[in-house]
């Protein structure tokens, strides 16, 4: 069982399973292509200190003696739907911190170790190598912060407070994931929130996520509520769970990059997904890299392969249709893929705006909404009544509300705020690689490219959605 006592990075695999789904991708479709990335600090007012820094260093060199185990291998291939390829490569793979990881401490107030300042974090490499980097050295940095400056805080009740906010999503029939290893508070407390997940569905009658796809799938009649499993690949492995994930933004920022082309990169990015992953697995579509509206715009364009059949190429499907010009041969991306995540902009409105997608284009096949912007139980409960009034089905992954909830130990009416950190993609191959999500407090990458793109895609920002960053979790 893993140890809540632990401090650091306990595998190559503690990790969020939606990073591994894109190395197989980036393995299979770019294996030469070189990237960077960056740090963003949306709570800047929050520093590390000296001290922290040179735990965070110390610990990021260790990174180099990760290496997938012969038992984790085997659990890989058996309960997770990777190609056997991939996780032949993933079991050679080795970090290489000291010539792919740059740390820089700019202090700003005081002295010695409890000197404060900001960390500049830059990447650079092989994408299929330093893609690896982003999920880990987050947690990383905020088990630092966690340890070292704000440590007015304790364990205390953790495992209790993750049981109850469990049982209350069980009880209100929420479908709902782990998805906090990005910004837990330490390794030890992922445990104990774990620990209260499992303890809460065992309560309820039910058995934790059954092992098989990236998203699991309800039947739109269920009325309990199931605890499906982490986003973190080495719990899945460790706790018997289900490992959750999909794709993240990374995967069509870098695609944009490497070809030019914003109007297209959507599209490209589904067409490649599936020529790597087939369709059925890893189909929960993530829809703001570049704005929902661009996305919509290739989710209902008809995909060139065949899915399903033996005709597994452009030229393949290009060639049959020309031979029978009156039959429909593809489905459209919108009707293979399972559904699609909410991940910023406003939740209502982007339940509106897919319910009225698939009823204009003919998708007559009841679809998923996984949301996953900065939850919490009264969200959940409120995000589920909308979307399945709208006829969909919900799943919720929740994450930083889970693994870096806490109130202060000396005062504790106030909460003590977890850092909201970022490491996004900024260059392919040495051109610039952006964001544009719904939420404008989101966009990632160079200003002027941002600009440039907005007017490519006519991308307009929204009005009256302007979340605070810094405090995107609540303050008192």
């Amino acid at each position: 069982m893993a140890d809540q006592n632990f401090a650091g990075i306990a595998s190559i695999l503690d990790t969020d399973l939606y990073k591994l789904t894109m190395q197989c991708a980036v393995l299979q479709k770019f294996p030469t292509a070189e990237a960077t990335y960056e740090l963003t600090n949306r709570t800047p007012d929050l520093k590390l200190s000296r001290r922290a820094f040179n735990w965070f260093s110390q610990h990021v060199s260790n990174f180099a003696d990760l290496k997938l185990t012969d038992s984790e291998r085997i659990w890989l291939k058996q309960k997770v739907n990777l190609p056997d390829t991939y996780i032949d490569f993933l079991a050679s793979f080795r970090f290489n911190p000291s010539e792919e990881v740059e740390l820089t401490f700019n202090p700003v107030s005081g002295s010695g170790d409890d000197e404060l300042g900001d960390l500049k974090i830059h990447l650079k490499g092989m994408w299929v190598k330093t893609i690896l980097y982003e999920v880990p050295l987050l947690a990383l940095l905020s088990e630092a912060y966690f340890k070292f400056v704000d440590t007015d805080w304790n364990m205390d009740g953790q495992v209790e407070l993750a049981k109850q906010k469990g049982l209350e999503l069980l009880r209100n029939g929420c479908v709902f994931s782990e998805f906090g290893t990005r910004r837990r508070r330490s390794y030890g407390v992922q445990v104990k929130v774990l620990e209260g997940l499992i303890a809460a569905q065992k309560e309820e009658g039910g058995e934790k996520g059954v092992i098989g796809d990236s998203v699991d799938k309800p039947t739109g009649k269920e009325k309990k509520g199931r605890f499906t499993g982490s986003s973190n690949v080495h719990f899945a492995h460790v706790f018997g769970l289900d490992a959750i994930g999909t794709v993240g933004h990374e995967w069509t920022m870098g695609i944009a990059a490497l070809t030019g082309s914003y109007e297209n990169a959507n599209e490209l990015s589904l067409q490649y997904w599936i020529e790597t992953f087939g369709p059925g697995l890893f189909s929960i579509a993530l829809t703001d890299t570049f704005g929902t509206e661009t996305f919509l715009r290739a989710f209902r364009k008809k995909c060139p392969t065949l899915p399903g059949t033996h005709l597994e190429t452009v030229a393949q499907t290009d060639a049959l249709v020309a031979q029978n010009p009156d039959k429909e041969y593809r489905s459209t991306y919108a009707e293979i893929w399972q559904g699609v995540r909410q991940d910023s902009g406003d939740p209502e409105k982007f339940v509106k705006l897919m319910k009225d997608f698939y009823k204009e284009n003919g998708v007559g096949i009841r679809k998923t909404i996984v949301f996953s912007d900065s939850l919490t139980v009264e969200s959940a409960k409120k995000y589920k009544e909308l979307a399945e009034a709208n006829g969909f089905d919900t799943v919720f992954g929740v994450g930083t509300y889970l693994t870096n909830d806490f109130r202060r130990a000396s005062k504790p009416e106030e909460k003590s705020k977890p850092l909201n950190i970022v490491i996004k993609i900024s260059s392919v191959n040495g051109k610039p690689a952006i964001k544009l999500s719904d939420d404008p407090g989101k966009h990632a990458g160079d200003k002027a490219t941002i600009e440039e793109v907005k007017k490519e895609l006519h991308y307009v920002e929204r009005e009256g959605w302007n979340a605070d960053e810094g405090n995107r979790w609540g303050g008192k």
